[in-house]
C-alpha cells in the first residue's frame, strides 16, 4: 500500500479549520481536484458518522466520494476511511482507503497534516496528490480570506 502526506500553514485558528474539514457547509468551499464545484456535501462528523461528497470537475465529470468518521479529537485529528462511490481513480475502485488530518496550533494559525493511505498504485497516488493539492490549496485561501475578527462562516467566535 502506498502513502502521500502533505503540509499546509493556514492562517486560522485550529477550531476553524477543524469546522471546515468536518461541516458540509464547510466542505463545499474548498473540497475537489479542480475549480469544479462541490455539488453536494453531507457529514456527520461523530465517530461512526460518515461523509458523503459530489464534485463536478473542469471536464465535466462528476465524482463522489463517502466514508466513516473512524477518530474525532476536536481540532486535532480527524480520521476517516474513503471510498470511491462513482468516478474516481480507476485503480481504487472498490478499495477503501484511510485519511487523516492533525492540526496543530502555530503563530500563524494552524499547520495541518494531510495523509491519505493504503492507495493501491503509484498512479492513484500521484492522482491523490495533484487532487488534494489543489483542494488544500483551496482550503488555505479560502481560510486565510476570512475575517480575522469576529465570527467566521461556521459561527465560531474569533480571537
Amino acid at each position: 500500500m502506498i502513502s502521500l502526506t502533505l503540509v499546509r500553514r493556514i492562517k486560522a485558528q485550529p477550531a476553524i479549520v477543524f469546522a471546515a474539514l468536518t461541516t458540509a457547509e464547510g466542505i463545499t468551499h474548498w473540497w475537489g481536484p479542480d475549480a469544479g464545484p462541490v455539488l453536494f456535501a453531507e457529514s456527520d462528523a461523530r465517530v461512526g458518522g460518515r461523509f458523503r461528497v459530489r464534485f463536478r470537475k473542469l471536464d465535466g465529470s462528476e465524482h463522489e466520494a463517502s466514508g466513516e468518521y473512524l477518530e474525532l479529537v476536536d481540532c486535532k485529528r480527524l480520521v476517516m476511511s474513503w471510498q470511491w462511490v462513482d468516478g474516481g481513480e480507476p485503480d481504487e475502485r472498490g478499495e477503501v482507503s484511510r485519511v487523516a488530518v492533525e492540526l496543530r496550533a502555530i503563530d500563524i494559525g494552524t499547520e495541518l497534516t494531510f495523509t491519505h493511505a493504503r492507495l493501491q498504485t503509484e498512479v492513484s497516488c500521484n492522482s491523490h496528490r495533484q487532487g488534494w493539492s489543489y483542494a488544500l490549496d483551496e482550503l488555505e485561501r479560502y481560510l486565510s480570506a476570512q475575517s480575522p475578527v469576529g465570527r467566521d462562516n461556521f459561527g465560531t467566535l474569533r480571537a
